[in-house]
């Protein structure tokens, strides 16, 4: 990245709406119309700068969030987002100056603490990012304040450079960072001083916004608080908190991968666990055998819950949550990464009026994701969809769920043929575990009903075989599956700063690829599925109960793309990055 040196000729002014409603009309992203629109709201006098006289909860009046709430349409026609993140790069245009998104996975957490202050940093909106080549990289939201800069250059004492953020990125960063870390250091010294009473706890906690924490909250819940808003905000699928000999590790799993985010003193991350088994009605006391919860949170105006689970460890007790996040787990069918002719087949399956449909793949994988947006785009008055889950991993109010509940007898098998009594047009199997579960799915199938289920496999032609292991007859097989897919998460190569690198030969010969004599395969650095449909040729494999590798070979005859081919198009579009490829499809 090559940045600018902040020009200190550079006339200081703030940012208002007006201003970036002209910004979005001189690039043809909004019309005269709109203008006229931004320039009376400009009358309302937002501001970024000169914010020491706000309070805190009034950073929802800035212009980027007025500008926002106007819901304002792409007059260009290519349907761009106009959002905060497209604003900057519009300011980093007008004043010259690159834009940055920043990664708050890969910021150095104790450097921006010991480089500025909250309270100078959220007053004019900037944070350090980065230093390279002994230059302090800055990330500002308004790059025209020159008088907060000359006034940090005097207290860094250090040359900087500039580049310009989104206001969400820069204040997330301030909040969250900031929050937790102050939280932890407060928290540690009380409980140092045996100032905080674990018992006392409450049992629910609506999740603040950065506004309304105040000092006077305990510093426990304030720090729980920060660490939820941050995992939400990180896009993370789960949290993981995990005790060591003198402190814990707190990582975060994105896009199938753990990243450690934060590491707390070991008396703080026992306060942080019990506030975490009383939100969700743990036993705190019993700390020898595992344990499993449910957490329920509010968060920027959607209901989110978490399940958590505890084991006992050498260090003490390992906590995981996942989070299901409605907007994740229930995305349209277009969005979740299917090719054309892919989503034209799957849409085909799903319109069947009776059979099987299978997602296959390892655990965190998406599957979840994949059946409940199935779900959502067959939901409808005339239909009763009817789920068995384990657990329930988010409730719709078009679903009929209910989950496994083995203590009283409740197993997949045994909901199913209940659920056959209930008159359901479709059904949803969380997973095909035993034979009666396979039995009992097979038997909805064939008597009418359109059956969705996952199983644990590596690829879907090894679906069969594994139905054929539970002792379902093949023919039976052949009659009532559908079709199968599997699919796994590849990470997404980020837009803002993905470049060309060519392919070693060695990383070449991995992916069995050869260039053109004198040249070099050009890839991007910085999510794959293959489906079998069961026509009549498979079909008859299946009733002949051949190999896997038999039925695999005629399904790629037919039209079928593996794992591995879907990986190498993501990789030869620039979707995703060699390294992910070798990750996934374990080349």
């Amino acid at each position: 990245m090559t940045v600018t040196p902040i020009a200190s000729h550079r006339k200081s002014r703030e940012i208002t709406v007006s201003y970036l409603g002209g910004l979005l009309f001189n690039a043809g992203f909004i019309d005269e119309k709109q203008r006229a629109e931004v320039e009376a709201l400009d009358k309302q006098q937002f501001r970024t700068q000169s914010r020491s006289s706000k309070s805190r909860s009034e950073e929802d009046t800035s212009p980027f969030k007025a500008l926002a709430a106007m819901n304002l349409t792409d007059a260009s026609g290519n349907g761009t987002r106009i959002d905060d993140f497209l604003l900057a790069r519009l300011i980093a245009e007008d004043a010259h100056l690159p834009f940055f998104k920043i990664d708050p996975l890969k910021l150095d957490v104790e450097m921006i603490e010991a480089k500025i202050s909250r309270p100078f940093a959220r007053k004019h909106q900037m944070v350090p990012v980065a230093i390279r080549d002994g230059k302090l990289i800055v990330s500002v939201v308004n790059p025209f304040d020159t008088v907060a800069f000359d006034s940090y250059q005097q207290m860094v004492k250090q040359e900087i450079e500039t580049v310009v953020s989104a206001e969400s990125d820069v204040m997330g960063v301030i909040n969250e960072q900031y929050g937790f870390r102050a939280s932890v250091t407060k928290a540690e010294r009380d409980l140092s001083r045996g100032a905080i009473d674990l018992s006392n706890l409450e049992q629910y906690v609506k999740l603040k916004s950065g506004a309304e924490i105040e000092a006077s909250d305990a510093h426990i819940v304030n720090a729980v608080d920060f660490l939820l808003q941050h995992a939400y905000d990180s896009r993370a699928s789960d949290i993981h908190i995990e005790p060591k000999r003198e402190h814990a590790n707190i990582r975060f799993r994105i896009d199938g991968v753990l990243h450690e985010i934060q590491r707390v003193p070991k008396l703080v991350n026992l306060a942080i666990t019990s506030r975490l088994k009383t939100m969700c009605r743990m036993d705190i006391a019993e700390k020898r055998r595992p344990q499993d919860g449910r957490i329920k949170t509010d968060h920027a105006g959607k209901e989110i819950e978490l399940r958590v689970s505890t084991l006992p460890t050498a260090f003490g007790e390992k906590m995981v949550m996942r989070i299901f996040d409605p907007d994740v787990m229930l995305r349209d069918l277009s969005g979740l990464g299917f090719y054309e002719d892919e989503l034209k087949i799957f849409n085909d399956w799903i319109q069947r009026p009776h059979g099987i449909i299978l997602v296959t793949g390892p655990t965190g994988s998406g599957k979840t994701v994949t059946l409940y947006s199935a779900l959502k785009t067959l939901a409808s008055p005339e239909i009763n969809i009817t789920t068995i889950e384990d657990p329930i991993e988010m409730v719709h109010e078009e679903f009929n769920q209910t989950s496994v509940q083995s203590k009283i007898g409740i197993t997949f098998g045994a909901a199913l043929r209940t659920i056959l009594r209930q008159d359901p047009d479709i059904i949803m199997v969380g997973e095909i575990r035993d034979a009666e579960t396979a039995e009992n799915a097979v038997q909805a199938a064939l008597t009418g009903h359109l059956v969705f289920s996952t199983l644990h496999t590596n690829d879907s032609a090894t679906s069969v075989t594994r139905l054929v292991d539970l002792g379902i007859q093949p023919f039976l097989i052949s009659s009532t599956l559908i079709g199968a897919m599997a699919q796994r998460l590849v990470r997404k190569i980020c837009e803002d700063c993905k470049r060309n690198r060519p392919l070693t030969h060695e990383e070449a010969v991995m992916l069995n690829l050869q260039a053109p004599a004198g040249k070099r395969i050009i890839v991007k650095e910085g999510a794959g599925c293959i489906r079998l449909s069961i026509d009549n040729a498979i079909r008859d494999l299946v009733d002949r109960s051949e190999d896997f590798l038999k039925i695999k070979e005629m399904a790629i005859k037919r039209g079928m793309r593996t794992l591995r081919q879907s990986a190498l198009r993501k990789l030869a579009e620039g979707t995703t990055s060699f390294e992910e490829v070798v990750r996934v499809t374990g080349i």
